[in-house]
């Protein structure tokens, strides 16, 4: 019996569950800069940065988006911000408090954990934050992501 799913499918699911992660770092951001709430911001990602499976980037299209992944995430992060928060307060150094994060990473630090703390599993979080973190910083934040992530995993996730 042959599968019915191509040898390509894998790969392009898990690109557009990289793209939804990068959106929600984006979404994340602009609902702490503007007060925006996760709804209007997934819509206004949904409606006007037209944030849906395409082949390309034509005209502003973000493509191949998971959009389950991409609200999930967004809804989830703002719902357990206080939660995500203390704990991301507890990884941190004392001299580098989070309002000291650049926003960007703060936003990414906090979808990745609330992530975790749905039970992802914590090397397919860390992986996935850590590239997004590369698409966004050139300097040490992508190691500080992996610090964080990884303590956080230790910590909380003994199991795995």
């Amino acid at each position: 019996m042959t599968s019915s799913v191509s040898s390509s499918a894998v790969p392009q699911r898990k690109r557009s569950r990289t793209i939804a992660r990068v959106a929600a770092v984006q979404a994340l951001f602009q609902c702490e800069q503007n007060g925006d709430s996760a709804e209007t911001v997934l819509k206004e990602f949904v409606n006007f940065r037209r944030i849906a499976p395409q082949e390309h980037f034509d005209d502003g299209h973000i493509p191949d988006a998971d959009l389950n992944l991409l609200a999930t995430i967004v809804r989830e992060t703002v719902r357990q911000q206080d939660e995500i928060d203390k704990s991301l307060h507890d990884l941190l150094p004392e001299s580098w408090p989070m309002n000291r994060l650049d926003p960007v990473l703060r936003a990414l630090l906090r979808a990745a954990l609330s992530e975790m703390i749905a039970d992802v599993p914590a090397q397919i979080v860390i992986n996935e934050y850590l590239d997004v973190a590369h698409g966004f910083f050139n300097g040490d934040e992508p190691k500080m992501v992996n610090g964080i992530l990884d303590r956080f995993a230790q910590k909380n996730r003994n199991a795995e």
